[in-house]
Protein backbone atom coordinates (compact mmCIF):
# COMPACT_ATOMS: atom_id res chain seq x y z
CA UNK A 1 0.00 0.00 0.00
CA UNK A 2 1.36 3.41 -0.90
CA UNK A 3 1.37 6.66 1.05
CA UNK A 4 -0.31 8.56 -1.78
CA UNK A 5 -0.84 12.19 -0.98
CA UNK A 6 -2.82 15.30 -1.76
CA UNK A 7 -0.15 17.86 -2.62
CA UNK A 8 2.83 18.17 -4.97
CA UNK A 9 6.17 19.26 -3.55
CA UNK A 10 8.84 20.57 -5.92
CA UNK A 11 12.44 19.72 -5.05
CA UNK A 12 15.03 22.25 -6.20
CA UNK A 13 18.82 22.10 -5.92
CA UNK A 14 21.20 25.02 -5.57
CA UNK A 15 23.48 25.62 -8.55
CA UNK A 16 26.93 27.13 -8.20
CA UNK A 17 26.51 30.71 -7.14
CA UNK A 18 27.43 33.57 -9.44
CA UNK A 19 28.46 37.07 -8.50
CA UNK A 20 26.14 39.93 -9.40
CA UNK A 21 27.15 43.46 -10.43
CA UNK A 22 28.11 44.49 -6.88
CA UNK A 23 29.94 41.25 -6.06
CA UNK A 24 27.29 39.49 -3.99
CA UNK A 25 26.77 35.75 -4.42
CA UNK A 26 23.39 34.92 -5.96
CA UNK A 27 22.12 31.37 -5.77
CA UNK A 28 20.21 29.91 -8.69
CA UNK A 29 17.71 27.16 -7.88
CA UNK A 30 17.11 24.43 -10.47
CA UNK A 31 14.09 22.11 -10.51
CA UNK A 32 14.79 18.39 -10.04
CA UNK A 33 11.53 16.57 -9.48
CA UNK A 34 8.15 16.81 -7.84
CA UNK A 35 6.75 14.31 -5.39
CA UNK A 36 3.20 13.67 -4.23
CA UNK A 37 2.69 13.52 -0.49
CA UNK A 38 1.23 14.99 2.68
CA UNK A 39 2.42 18.19 4.38
CA UNK A 40 1.80 18.47 8.11
CA UNK A 41 2.69 21.14 10.65
CA UNK A 42 5.08 19.89 13.34
CA UNK A 43 5.69 23.00 15.44
CA UNK A 44 4.87 26.64 14.94
CA UNK A 45 4.89 30.07 16.48
CA UNK A 46 4.34 33.64 15.41
CA UNK A 47 6.27 36.11 17.55
CA UNK A 48 6.89 39.82 17.41
CA UNK A 49 10.53 40.78 16.98
CA UNK A 50 12.34 43.65 18.62
CA UNK A 51 11.02 46.01 15.94
CA UNK A 52 7.43 44.72 16.31
CA UNK A 53 7.52 42.74 13.07
CA UNK A 54 5.46 39.59 13.26
CA UNK A 55 7.52 36.61 12.09
CA UNK A 56 6.22 33.09 11.42
CA UNK A 57 8.47 30.28 12.59
CA UNK A 58 7.30 26.78 11.80
CA UNK A 59 8.58 23.31 11.06
CA UNK A 60 6.74 20.78 8.93
CA UNK A 61 7.01 17.17 7.83
CA UNK A 62 6.38 16.03 4.26
CA UNK A 63 5.45 12.33 3.99
CA UNK A 64 5.64 10.64 0.60
CA UNK A 65 6.25 7.30 -1.07
CA UNK A 66 9.89 6.29 -1.34
CA UNK A 67 11.70 7.95 -4.22
CA UNK A 68 15.39 7.60 -4.94
CA UNK A 69 16.80 11.14 -4.73
CA UNK A 70 20.19 10.26 -6.22
CA UNK A 71 21.31 10.96 -9.81
CA UNK A 72 18.29 13.11 -10.66
CA UNK A 73 18.40 15.10 -13.87
CA UNK A 74 18.38 18.89 -13.81
CA UNK A 75 16.86 18.74 -17.30
CA UNK A 76 13.46 18.15 -15.70
CA UNK A 77 10.72 20.68 -16.58
CA UNK A 78 8.10 21.91 -14.09
CA UNK A 79 4.49 22.75 -14.94
CA UNK A 80 4.57 26.53 -15.55
CA UNK A 81 1.00 27.00 -14.29
CA UNK A 82 1.83 25.96 -10.74
CA UNK A 83 5.50 26.95 -10.49
CA UNK A 84 6.67 29.49 -7.94
CA UNK A 85 7.74 32.19 -10.43
CA UNK A 86 6.27 30.90 -13.69
CA UNK A 87 9.74 30.64 -15.26
CA UNK A 88 11.08 27.38 -16.62
CA UNK A 89 14.84 27.05 -16.42
CA UNK A 90 16.22 24.50 -18.82
CA UNK A 91 19.89 23.86 -19.44
CA UNK A 92 21.39 22.70 -22.71
CA UNK A 93 23.61 20.15 -21.03
CA UNK A 94 22.08 17.50 -18.85
CA UNK A 95 23.69 16.93 -15.49
CA UNK A 96 22.72 14.77 -12.56
CA UNK A 97 22.51 15.74 -8.91
CA UNK A 98 21.81 14.12 -5.57
CA UNK A 99 19.12 15.84 -3.52
CA UNK A 100 20.31 16.31 0.07
CA UNK A 101 19.48 18.62 2.94
CA UNK A 102 22.70 20.53 2.16
CA UNK A 103 21.92 21.49 -1.43
CA UNK A 104 18.13 21.43 -1.78
CA UNK A 105 14.90 23.13 -0.82
CA UNK A 106 11.23 22.32 -1.33
CA UNK A 107 8.47 24.46 -2.80
CA UNK A 108 4.89 23.56 -1.82
CA UNK A 109 1.92 25.70 -2.91
CA UNK A 110 4.30 28.55 -3.77
CA UNK A 111 5.80 28.53 -0.27
CA UNK A 112 9.54 27.90 0.14
CA UNK A 113 10.81 25.46 2.78
CA UNK A 114 14.36 24.70 3.86
CA UNK A 115 15.05 20.96 4.03
CA UNK A 116 16.34 20.01 7.47
CA UNK A 117 16.48 16.22 7.04
CA UNK A 118 15.49 13.59 4.49
CA UNK A 119 14.77 10.36 6.32
CA UNK A 120 14.18 6.87 4.92
CA UNK A 121 13.00 5.24 8.19
CA UNK A 122 15.08 2.16 8.99
CA UNK A 123 16.29 2.16 5.34
CA UNK A 124 13.22 0.13 4.37
CA UNK A 125 12.58 2.15 1.17
CA UNK A 126 8.88 2.26 2.04
CA UNK A 127 8.38 6.02 2.42
CA UNK A 128 10.32 9.24 2.96
CA UNK A 129 9.93 11.72 5.79
CA UNK A 130 11.23 15.13 4.76
CA UNK A 131 11.58 17.55 7.66
CA UNK A 132 11.15 21.19 6.62
CA UNK A 133 11.43 24.70 8.04
CA UNK A 134 9.28 27.46 6.59
CA UNK A 135 11.50 30.30 5.38
CA UNK A 136 8.86 32.55 3.90
CA UNK A 137 8.65 34.70 0.84
CA UNK A 138 11.57 34.82 -1.52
Amino acid sequence: MSVGGNIQGLLQVKKESLRNAIGEREHKWVDCTSILGWLDLSTGDSKHTTFYAKVQESTHIFLCDFTNLKNLSTDWVWNPFSFLTGVISKTDEQETVDVTSDNARMVVNGEVYEILLIDDPMNMHDHLEIYLRFIGGQ
